[in-house]
């Protein structure tokens, strides 16, 4: 079974990518002293995740100046998949916690690793609005940072083009 993580207050919390555009493979982390938690999560999460904060982060008083510190902490060793990513506000303590579920069940017809009952670890990552204002920068940077869409079909265009279904495949494009 997955560990669970459960740092307080945080040091850092920030999202980043390892590898080339196309195989780029996503990560949360958040550091907690020397405590370094590396999740590893979808381009479609981190998109999701920025978008709800930054509008999370619209309805409250505007943070302090943000944490230049943004980048992933080497080396990133992921310690479970993220299924699912959930972001509260604690009014009484001025932070916000962003917990991440495990991803469990069925995956590629194999029977869960759980016995069907769902206990996947959690991490809980208490950050304030300026660091929740750093991750939601870094996260749109990131996102934006991927191969650009082809005008047709919207799909990553390769390096070496791509056969657009806009166009029946008849040709590549660049």
């Amino acid at each position: 079974m997955s560990s669970s993580f459960d740092l307080g207050d945080v040091d850092r919390i920030t999202v980043g990518t390892v590898g080339p555009a196309g195989r780029r493979v996503f990560y949360l982390q958040a550091t907690s002293g020397a405590q370094v938690v590396s999740l590893k999560l979808e381009k479609t999460q981190v998109a999701a995740l920025v978008t709800y904060l930054k509008t999370m982060l619209s309805d409250l008083p505007s943070p302090g100046p943000w944490p230049n510190d943004t980048d992933l902490v080497e080396p990133v060793v992921a310690e479970w998949v993220v299924g699912a990513l959930g972001v509260s506000y604690d009014e009484e303590s001025d932070r916000i916690l962003v917990q991440a579920e495990e991803m469990v069940g069925e995956m590629d017809g194999e029977e869960p690793d759980d016995g069907g009952r769902g206990d996947g670890a959690s991490a809980r990552f208490l950050a304030t609005r300026e660091q929740v204002a750093a991750l939601a920068a870094r996260g749109a940077d990131v996102v934006a940072a991927g191969r650009p869409p082809c005008q047709l079909c919207g799909q990553p265009l390769d390096p070496e083009g791509h056969l657009c279904v806009r166009l029946n495949g008849h040709r590549s494009q660049r």
